[in-house]
Formats: structure tokens, C-alpha cells, sequence
């Protein structure tokens, strides 16, 4: 089948209507239900380091459940957070970060975290791509954030050629219009979860595979 070039914007609006059958990226789902604010949103990136999506979410409500802003978050006990995460990967460590920045945030802020991205980043243990994706959902701000999805997807298309997450990004922002900035992680997780995955994609599926270059593939279904 001979590729026709590759179309970002076509590409994304098959996506869109691909994914429709599977859960939605966890932060994006817990934004629908509710927890919409910069910290709810910071927390639950912190919880979802490391761990799958099917135990972020529930873990995420169950702490909500409890405590949802600063000051309520920065009362509990090191023992409570810690039993409340616990199914989360490094659950001990992230309740001490967690416990941290509650108290930090409220301290220099009150009940209200800023949607600021160097705010984000001064907090111990989180990095770009989680303060990206926290600014992107939370706050509506065009940022890209590039997990392993992101980065292995665009790479297999051959949209962008970057041997890390880190590369991918300073390739996407110098690619991607601005306008899918924060479309490309919400549609590409479930994208590569379940479609373009890691190991033997689905390409016979693929509602872009009439654009992509496969690179990498040589195993498919």
C-alpha cells in the first residue's frame, strides 16, 4: 500500500474517533469527574508515576474522597496518606512528597495552587513531563506533555525522530501546531495502549496506517 504524507490534524481526528471504546487517560478522566484543580491534578500525577492507569484512578478517588485541597491534605498523618496510596508504586516516598508540597502550597499559597510551570517544577519529584501534563489538563495551558506513548507512537509514524521522551518533546514543539499540544497525550495513551501498542501493534486496525512509515515494526497484528 503506497503511504500518503502524513497529515497531524487528519491523523488525530481518526484517532479521536478510534480510542472512543477505551477508558480515557487518567488524568483527563479524573478532570471529567471533577477534580479539576491544579493540585487535585498535581496529586494525581504524582500517584500515576510508575503505576497503570487502572490503579491511579481508584487510588485517585479514594484520596479525594478524603482530602482534596491543601489544607486538607497537609493534616494528614504520614500513616493515613501513605494507607490511602498504597497501591502506588513508591507509595512511601510519594506520600512524602505529597505531604511536602500540600504544606508548601499551603503555606505560600493557601487553598489555591498556581498554574504556573516553574511553581510546578519546584516541587521534589516532579518533572516536566508531569508539571506539562498537569498545566495541559488543569489549566488548559498548550503544552505537550510525552510519555513512553507519545514518544514511541509519533517515532513509529516517523512524524519526529528522537531516540528519548526528552528529544521527542524539543521535536514535537518544533513540529506539532500548537493547537494539538494537549490532544497528542489525551488521544495518544489510549492510542498506544490499545492500538499502536509496544509490542506487535494492531496495524491491521490502525486508522492511520494508510500515513505511517512503521518504523521499528517488525511484528504486527
Amino acid at each position: 500500500m503506497e503511504k500518503r504524507p502524513f497529515d497531524i490534524g487528519i491523523a488525530l481526528e481518526r484517532i479521536e474517533q478510534a480510542v472512543q471504546p477505551w477508558p480515557k487517560a487518567a488524568l483527563f478522566q479524573l478532570f471529567e469527574e471533577g477534580y479539576t484543580t491544579t493540585f487535585e491534578q498535581l496529586l494525581a500525577c504524582i500517584i500515576s508515576i510508575r503505576t497503570y492507569d487502572e490503579a491511579t484512578l481508584p487510588i485517585s478517588r479514594r484520596l479525594f474522597a478524603r482530602a482534596r485541597t491543601p489544607a486538607q491534605v497537609a493534616r494528614l498523618s504520614w500513616e493515613a496518606l501513605d494507607a490511602l496510596i498504597s497501591p502506588s508504586t513508591f507509595h512511601e516516598r510519594k506520600a512524602n512528597q505529597i505531604l511536602a508540597i500540600a504544606r508548601a502550597v499551603e503555606a505560600a499559597y493557601g487553598d489555591v495552587l498556581p498554574g504556573e510551570r516553574e511553581v510546578l517544577l519546584s516541587f521534589a519529584g516532579v518533572g516536566p513531563k508531569c508539571a506539562n501534563l498537569v498545566l495541559g489538563v488543569a489549566c488548559g495551558t498548550p503544552v505537550i506533555s510525552v510519555d513512553i506513548h507519545v514518544h514511541r507512537v509519533t517515532g513509529r509514524w516517523g512524524y519526529v525522530k528522537a531516540s528519548t521522551p526528552e528529544k521527542t518533546l524539543a521535536a514535537l514543539e518544533a513540529k506539532l501546531p500548537r493547537a494539538h499540544w494537549i490532544d497528542i497525550n489525551r488521544l495518544l495513551v489510549p492510542f498506544g495502549k490499545h492500538i499502536c501498542t509496544g509490542n506487535r501493534p494492531r496495524c491491521s486496525t490502525c486508522p492511520v496506517l494508510d500515513m505511517c512509515d512503521q518504523v521499528g515494526v517488525t511484528e504486527q497484528r
